[in-house]
């Protein structure tokens, strides 16, 4: 004798229904506990991050704010897990001056810091930072224009030890001679590596100090990088188009 269930089979469109939300769910949950990707649209961080870079964003390494949620509504203030980005650490953050916009720079200065910029060297709590010439960058103009350019190219190392490339479109730029920046409790300093061509902290009036509750999380990884002016989904192009050396460099 066979026995049948009592209850209909389910349908593959209520099948298909039920997977694209689970896989939904996933996303939703990795993207707000882990990992975010973002694109490079801009040459403030060359030649760290290109215009074309996407990368990583881990939400973990410095714990949650409002602002690691999905449309980011204020329904709490301050950190869970909290854990401050160290001096060097490349980071994503929400503008002060307006928290719809997200940002990529370098940690410079940490609560407490005296922060200055002297004839283009900086200065962390008035001990000059480490500075070695290295060969001159070329390739997309860091300084703006659409051609290729060659400019200056420094390594800089940090107190911690911390180093990375930093580029001097000009000399005596705009933000090449500022006054003492004193970095606020709960707010850091960031600066771009691109140092002519950069809006960061040192423009108090369009970024300055960064709450610790604005920052999103740590940069990792480039999972993918194309050229300045090529369109990802040109997928055609991409033999000549993608920079392909780039493809899972760890973010320093």
């Amino acid at each position: 004798m066979s026995v049948t269930s009592g209850t209909k089979p389910e349908s593959g469109i209520g099948e298909t229904i039920r997977v694209v939300i689970h896989a939904l769910i996933i996303a939703l949950v990795i993207r707000t506990v882990l990992f975010q990707p973002f694109n490079i649209p801009s040459g403030s961080m060359k030649a760290t991050l290109l215009v074309g870079d996407y990368l990583f964003v881990s939400k973990y390494s410095y714990g949650y704010s409002h602002y690691s949620l999905p449309l980011s509504p204020p329904i709490f203030s301050g950190r869970i897990f909290g854990s401050e980005p160290a001096r060097g650490d490349v980071v994503v953050f929400r503008l002060p001056k307006d928290d719809s916009t997200d940002y990529i720079k370098r940690v410079i200065g940490l609560p407490g810091d005296r922060i200055q910029m002297r004839e283009g060297l900086l200065y962390i709590n008035d001990v000059p930072v480490k500075r070695e010439r290295l060969s001159d960058f070329v390739g997309e103009d860091p300084c703006g224009s659409d051609a290729t350019a060659r400019v200056k190219r420094w390594k800089e190392t940090l107190p911690n030890g911390v180093s990375y490339e930093s580029l001097d479109c000009v000399d005596n730029g705009f933000y090449d001679n500022t006054n003492v920046y004193n970095v606020p409790p709960g707010h850091f300093f960031m600066m771009g590596d691109n140092r002519d061509n950069s809006t960061d902290s040192r423009v108090l009036s369009a970024v300055g100090y960064v709450p610790f509750e604005n920052i999103i999380g740590r940069a990792q990884m480039i999972f993918f990088s194309i050229a300045e002016g090529e369109h990802a989904w040109q997928i055609w192009r991409w033999p000549t188009a993608v920079r392909w050396n780039r493809i899972f460099n760890i973010v320093r």
